[in-house]
């Protein structure tokens, strides 16, 4: 009786097993090739706007951060928690950012993903450089950027910064 219950139940563990299986390949499967091409004008415009929007970061541009950053912005911070406040976050760029701290994007680390109807998430690694410790060496950290496409253009929505 126990030998009859045990064969039973076998068959369906293996279902489980490799219905759990296909999930995980069919995941992995769209995770690799949900990215849009590097050549795509989506692509593009993201990375076009990442630049633009870490050069005025660099160079203390206030005006253009202000305009590429959305009203509704969250910045979330693995060491900062969360900012809901853009006045806020743009005063504490210019507080402790400006002048002192550096970012540049890792060269072909950038995945861009379509959000159809809503705008794109762009994921990637960055190093931040302290401008007074020239000699730091800076590890890779981990971005993450909702963008969201306004009536008046492109707008980080959500960032998550991972150190």
């Amino acid at each position: 009786m126990k030998t009859q219950t045990i064969y039973r139940t076998l068959p369906a563990l293996k279902t489980r097993h490799i219905l759990l299986i296909l999930a995980i390949l069919v995941g992995a499967l769209a995770d690799a090739f949900g990215q849009v091409p590097e050549d795509s004008d989506l692509y593009r415009t993201i990375l076009d706007l990442d630049q633009a929007y870490f050069t005025a970061y660099n160079e203390c541009d206030m005006a253009t951060q202000e305009k590429l950053l959305s009203d509704s912005l969250e910045f979330y911070h693995d060491q900062g928690g969360l900012s809901t406040s853009k006045s806020g976050i743009l005063e504490s760029i210019e507080d402790n950012i400006c002048g002192q701290v550096s970012r540049s994007l890792v060269p072909g680390s950038v995945e861009v993903h379509e959000i159809k109807g809503f705008g794109a998430v762009e994921i990637g690694l960055h190093k931040f450089y302290n401008n007074r410790e020239p000699n730091a060496i800076s590890k890779p950290s981990r971005f993450v950027t909702v963008w969201k496409q306004e009536n008046d253009g492109w707008k980080m929505h959500r960032i998550i910064s991972l150190h």
